[in-house]
């Protein structure tokens, strides 16, 4: 895998517990924020694929009679007596 550096700002008190986590995890505070940084990917990925996936699903979806149209009234759906 190609590696670029770069330069990373954090508050110092925020840097000090990285160092302590990475300390209790053997490993470098680049490998933490490494894997954290592709925990955050994969994980946007699978919302991103989640969200197309569900609106295939909705295009795919039973017309139940509406055409694709509401003809009544949010104040007619809510009408309170």
């Amino acid at each position: 895998m190609d590696t670029q550096n770069i330069t990373l700002s954090l508050p110092k008190a925020i840097l000090m517990k990285v160092k302590v986590i990475a300390v209790q995890q053997q490993i470098s505070v680049s490998g933490l924020l490494t894997r954290e940084l592709q925990r955050l990917v994969r994980q946007e990925e699978a919302y991103g694929h989640a969200h197309r996936r569900h609106m295939q699903l909705l295009d795919r979806a039973s017309d139940l009679g509406t055409n694709g149209e509401i003809k009544t009234s949010r104040d007619e759906l809510h009408e309170r007596r």
